[in-house]
């Protein structure tokens, strides 16, 4: 009895008085990480502004330091002002039209990212508008009111707005219809000024893409190639340092098939460079390349971007062979220290030759470099992993089949990095 009846204040001195510590200091806590909270939330648009404007700054300091995209964005920004401004001084101005909207607001949209596609988007354009603007005008004489005219013309125009033919156009054929019924005047005259207005922006705007600096996309292709064969060179050198330590596990090789991964978004991007370069090309020959000052260093072949693309290929196998050679999953097993020091040694000088290719393609050298020096050391690390193949072989197939796996793919990535001129 003594026992069950022992007083709280001895025995129970943790019980009900630390459980109001506890919850004081659980609610100083959540207090405190309010607050907390609360800061974090005041100070996250302030560093958004502020990476903003870093961003802004060193947009800034690109134009005007060198050639590169952000220069191109300005060119291109300034001559869809000066198209706009053009074809509000023609129609507006100079032809007193009180319909004169519609040439600066197609002359500014038309103003494309290469002559080809001001062209192509121009009939789109100019076709979506002559068709909302007819449309609109016989639906007002259909019902004889806006509300009604807007009712029965926007949900078709919409519906065309879908077809392929228009592209991303087809939303202009409803929103002519929008401005032809609001703005208070459907008759005869008031289509054909609108659509007057807006053939002669698109021939504005067409005109000045055309004439003044018209774009030539060249130098995105050479850029995205050099940046794919750096950035291939960077994730082999970042995998021989982490092999030279010996320290690498599992959550270091899925950092470097991470790092494969974003060579696959590179090459993305340098496809869709090449087909830029490819289309500005069109429609800006003689005369208009010479406007543009285009530079007379050739542009590398299609053959270069199939090269790099499989030199990304063979980068990820191998970040996905070391991967599985470390996974307790699996019966493969990583090479011996030698053996991997060995192969770091020859990652480094394919890493090394990968960013030599891309200073050749940023020098817009058209032939792919052979060094000796570098190529009598390829032959001494390759010589020596063989040796180590040899030796493993006797320690068991798990050893051998990795290490055999990864000098295939390196010497798969040399082929490829720094080819023989005699199989070009």
């Amino acid at each position: 009895m003594a026992d069950d009846t022992r007083p709280a204040g001895r025995t129970g001195r943790g019980t009900r008085p630390q459980e109001g510590a506890d919850s004081r200091s659980a609610g100083g806590w959540r207090a405190r990480m309010g607050e907390f909270g609360r800061a974090v939330r005041a100070v996250r648009p302030v560093d958004a502004v502020r990476r903003e404007g870093r961003a802004a700054a060193q947009a800034a300091r690109c134009v005007w330091q060198r050639p590169g995209r952000e220069r191109d964005l300005v060119v291109q920004s300034l001559k869809a002002a000066a198209a706009a401004v053009l074809a509000w001084l023609v129609g507006g101005v100079w032809m007193g039209d009180p319909l004169a909207l519609m040439a600066p607001w197609v002359a500014l949209v038309l103003v494309q990212a290469t002559v080809y596609s001001s062209l192509l988007q121009g009939a789109r354009q100019f076709g979506a508008i002559c068709i909302g603007t007819v449309l609109a005008s016989a639906a007002q004489a259909v019902t004889g009111n806006t509300t009604g005219a807007l009712a029965l013309s926007v949900p078709v125009l919409m519906l065309l707005a879908n077809w392929p033919r228009f592209g991303d156009q087809g939303i202009y054929a409803a929103t002519t219809a929008l401005f032809t019924l609001t703005a208070g005047s459907v008759s005869t005259s008031s289509v054909g000024h609108r659509v007057g207005q807006a053939a002669i922006g698109a021939v504005i705007g067409v005109a000045v893409n055309a004439f003044v600096l018209p774009p030539i996309h060249l130098r995105n292709v050479r850029e995205n190639l050099a940046a794919l064969a750096r950035d291939s060179g960077d994730v082999l050198r970042s995998v021989a340092g982490d092999l030279r330590e010996g320290e690498w596990d599992a959550q270091t090789a899925a950092g470097w098939l991470n790092a494969s991964v974003q060579l696959d978004h590179r090459l993305d991007a340098l496809r869709s460079a090449r087909r830029w370069s490819q289309e500005s090309l069109r429609l800006t020959h003689g005369p208009l390349r010479a406007l543009h000052r285009v530079s007379h260093v050739p542009l590398p072949p299609p053959d270069e971007d199939e090269r790099l693309s499989r030199v990304t290929g063979h980068v990820t196998a191998l970040t996905r062979a070391l991967a599985v050679a470390v996974d307790d999953n699996r019966t493969s097993a990583p090479p011996e220290d030698p053996a991997l020091r060995s192969y770091a040694d020859l990652l480094d000088l394919i890493g090394d030759a990968c960013r030599m290719e891309a200073d050749r393609l940023l020098d817009g050298d058209v032939d792919p470099r052979r060094h000796g020096e570098m190529d009598r050391k390829m032959a001494e690390l390759r010589q020596q992993l063989r040796e180590g193949l040899r030796e493993q072989a006797g320690q068991g197939a798990a050893h051998t089949a990795v290490l055999g796996t990864l000098l295939l793919q390196a010497e798969n990535l040399w082929a490829e990095t720094v080819p023989d001129p005699g199989d070009q």
